[in-house]
């Protein structure tokens, strides 16, 4: 065999694995399309990736316990801690912590149920994307490359093929093995977030007495003023520097100027002033 008949080749194995025996099709790609088509529109499961924000008050000393208690709360049931975090207080910035989780859908209200006792919840957003395609279409990518890799893998074991068709094929199969690799782990990943609820809970603190958001908000008009303070100052330098040139040159000038024109006033008020003699009659 040459390198047209294995191209021949792979081209009807595409067109069995799609189930086309009687229309040809050349690329393997195009039985993906059909896949991936008839695959999406038969789907009546319906794939959302669900996530829940939390932002939990609580007081000062209890940040540190209330961070620990909702990761050792999560073991105790179907989730999963992905990152946690705590930062205790430097210079003007509060503690906080932050903690991302995972949980089973059945386990989601037993979770929240638990942080909210953790302090005072003072936000609470859902969020949730249709993920259904995605699924469908890397499903029917996995199904029709791993049928294309095993058909490949018969070919190499026949006893009458050529070595430089040998060559070739198991080119393709390496390529086709990779991108099935690549459709396996995105598959894993869209499962992940599919069958399991993204939760992100951070924790705030508020010191007796005071009102964070008021707080805050003084905050960003100071910063904001000496902002705004500093531009001016750096216009105010710019510019002087900007006219002090031209200074050294319009100074003496105007100082001529002047000087000329005072002397020009007393002469004409030399000639406009009457003489004594005139004057007498």
């Amino acid at each position: 065999m040459n390198r047209k008949s294995v191209a021949l080749i792979l081209a009807v194995l595409a067109m069995l694995v799609s189930g086309c025996e009687k229309k040809m099709v050349s690329p393997a790609q195009s039985a993906l399309s059909l896949l991936k088509f008839s695959a999406s529109a038969a789907s009546p499961q319906r794939y959302i990736a669900e996530s829940q924000k939390l932002e939990i008050i609580t007081p000062e000393s209890q940040l540190p316990k209330s961070w620990e208690s909702a990761a050792a709360f999560c073991a105790t049931i179907r989730c999963e801690v992905i990152s946690s975090s705590i930062t205790m207080q430097a210079s003007d910035a509060p503690p906080s912590g932050d903690i991302s989780l995972r949980v089973a859908p059945d386990d989601l209200s037993k979770l929240l149920a638990y942080v909210e006792k953790l302090g005072k919840v003072a936000q609470h957003t859902t969020e949730r994307e249709d993920e259904t395609i995605s699924v469908v279409n890397t499903d029917a990518k996995i199904k029709n490359l791993t049928s294309f890799r095993d058909n490949l893998r018969a070919m190499l074991v026949r006893p009458s093929a050529k070595l430089s068709d040998l060559v070739e094929i198991q080119k393709q199969l390496t390529d086709t093995q990779s991108e099935l690799d690549g459709e396996t782990a995105e598959r894993k990943i869209l499962a992940n977030e599919t069958e399991k609820i993204a939760v992100q809970i951070s924790f705030r603190v508020v010191r007796p007495g005071q009102n964070p958001s008021g707080i805050a908000e003084i905050r960003n008009a100071l910063r904001e003023s000496g902002s705004v303070l500093a531009d001016s100052i750096s216009d105010l330098i710019t510019t002087v520097f900007t006219i002090i040139p031209w200074l050294v040159l319009i100074v003496p000038i105007c100082w001529f100027l002047a000087k000329a024109w005072r002397k020009l006033r007393r002469q004409r008020n030399q000639t406009a002033a009457p003489s004594p003699s005139s004057t007498v009659k």
